[in-house]
């Protein structure tokens, strides 16, 4: 039975206020105060002009590539390390995802790797902000800006993180968020498009809404969808965003415990942060060698498990799953990095309710069931 599960929401009255609100306004749909509250608060915490609510992180990026009139036919570059929506959501529109191997410095899509990827048919790159670390923004736009890509970040894990002092969301031409139930800031399910061009604005915000003529009511001049979100979610991530220095606060202490804890055990390795990065404190990841560490990642995970104690494996390779392994074998894709991590890395419960007690719980097992360590 699991005591403590790898993730969980940080909830309080504020939230319970805002949605109250919402219900007693009757406006529960996809209009009403919060919404406009929580796209115009976002935006500013994102150091953008635009932020539009929609469904879900996953309808964020496939809003995007739509905006950005991606077609059958073109290839996106990703990394192959990374959940699957970014995948999907190339293959939402009929374009064709390319994988590239991600930068051990960073876990990030690694920049020296993605012109070998780009091909005439490429149309632009979305590089992930994986487990909450910046991706190297400035070597990515400028491999976009010599070979005429557009970029979109995927910061769906990255709330609140920060490249060479600025916030992500605020580094490329699109960025998309998920707003899902173990995101540092939630409403469920939830997500959010943020940037600067306001005649992307107009076009992503009538694809959003079933492609209506903002002038002319119940004139459709394209096909569009609904892809909104309502004033209910929105009144959380407003309450969310009131306290998401308090939040982030307390999962950096939630950090720097596991760090201070988990030290010095043999094969157990960190996420590494780059000098110019300050990452958003998502979930925690350590890596397991288990010719040092003396177990393997899996049973280090089967151990923690038989305990009460929730973890998660590091996402499978895109490229090896079989909506997109067969091209991915065509195109002689070959991500050692990215294979490595996967087979190696795994998530610890983090969450603002996590105790002391709970993480040392968590790190002395840990600790115990190493067979290099324990003697």
């Amino acid at each position: 039975m699991i005591n403590i599960h790898v993730a969980g929401t940080d909830l309080t009255e504020k939230e319970e206020v805002y949605v109250l609100e919402a219900l007693r306004s009757t406006w529960i749909s996809s209009t009403g105060v919060f919404v406009d509250k929580f796209e115009n608060d976002f935006a500013k915490l994102c150091g953008t002009k635009s932020a539009l609510s929609v469904c879900n992180g996953t309808i964020a990026l496939h809003l995007s590539l739509l905006g950005l009139d991606v077609r059958p036919g073109d290839e996106v570059i990703i990394p192959s390390l990374t959940y699957v929506a970014t995948a999907n959501a190339v293959r939402y529109v009929g374009a064709e995802p390319v994988f590239v191997d991600v930068d051990p410095e960073t876990w990030c899509i690694d920049p020296k790797l993605i012109e070998n990827s780009i091909t005439r048919k490429t149309k632009g790159i979305i590089p992930v902000h994986l487990y909450g670390h910046p991706a190297d923004m400035d070597a990515i736009n400028q491999i976009a800006a010599v070979h005429g890509l557009w970029v979109v970040e995927d910061a769906a894990e990255a709330h609140l993180a920060r490249y060479k002092g600025c916030p992500v969301g605020s580094l490329s031409k699109i960025a998309t968020f998920s707003f899902y139930g173990n995101k540092i800031l939630t409403c469920g399910e939830g997500g959010a498009v943020v940037f600067n061009d306001p005649q992307l604005k107009i076009r992503l915000k009538a694809l959003r809404g079933q492609g209506v003529d903002p002038m002319r009511r119940y004139y459709f001049p394209i096909t569009g969808y609904n892809f909104r979100l309502t004033n209910v979610a929105c009144a959380i991530l407003c309450a969310q965003i009131e306290r998401h220095k308090e939040i982030i606060e307390r999962r950096k202490k939630i950090f720097q415990n596991y760090d201070d804890k988990l030290r010095g055990i043999p094969g157990i390795g960190f996420q590494p942060v780059a000098p110019w990065a300050e990452p958003a404190p998502w979930l925690y990841c350590i890596t397991v060698d288990e010719k040092i560490y003396g177990q393997s990642r899996d049973a280090l995970m089967k151990k923690l498990a038989q305990d009460g104690i929730e973890t998660r494996p590091f996402f499978i390779p895109l490229h090896h799953l079989p909506p997109f392994r067969d091209e991915s074998r065509r195109r002689g894709e070959n991500l050692p990095i990215t294979d490595a991590l996967s087979l190696s890395g795994l998530n610890l419960p983090t969450f603002s309710q996590l105790t002391n007690d709970q993480i040392v719980k968590i790190t002395e097992i840990i600790r115990c069931f190493s067979k290099k360590y324990a003697f």
